[in-house]
């Protein structure tokens, strides 16, 4: 029989303290200063668009109808968070 305990050869113990041993430490994102560039110009350009839609729904309810959103769909996509398509 093997004399090394079975506990020995567990990725964790074989880990360095403070080292990522789990799937969580280990996916986090590094980004490039262009892409959160990128991330930053999209999220803006989805606030002005939210801000013209809301202006429009409030100024011209018939453009609404003219470029074929319901009420309904305006009033969800104004009310969605910057950051979500």
């Amino acid at each position: 029989m093997n004399d090394t305990p079975a506990f020995a050869s567990a990725p964790h113990q074989a880990a360095r303290p403070g080292t990522p041993v789990g799937p969580a430490e280990v996916s986090r994102r590094r980004y490039s200063l262009a892409t959160l560039r990128r991330i930053i110009a999209t999220w803006r350009e989805r606030i002005r668009f939210r801000r013209k839609l809301e202006q429009m729904s409030k100024a011209n309810r018939h453009l609404i109808d003219d470029i074929g959103l319901t009420r309904r769909q305006v009033e969800a996509e104004i009310a969605k968070p910057f950051w979500r398509r």
